[in-house]
């Protein structure tokens, strides 16, 4: 039964990892494309508003799933 909950928690960190990855992919992409705008000038500021939003997002989300996959330590 131990070794049937360590897969599943094995499992469960795999897919958070996997998930943190894409997020922070996504993150670096949004980067990039607001930079790219920026430099142009003159470009729609509503849609570099609403790139950094979900970038911030990113963040929040990224932040969580590290939270979750970094043991507590109890000192």
């Amino acid at each position: 039964m131990a070794r049937m909950d360590y897969d599943n928690d094995s499992d469960e960190t795999r897919k958070l990892e996997t998930e943190l990855t894409r997020l922070r992919v996504e993150h670096g992409d949004l980067n990039d494309a607001i930079s790219a705008l920026e430099k142009v000038g003159g470009t729609d500021q509503l849609q570099i508003q609403r790139f950094k939003r979900r970038k911030l997002l990113l963040k929040d989300q990224i932040s969580k799933l590290e939270d979750r996959l970094t043991p507590d330590i109890i000192a």
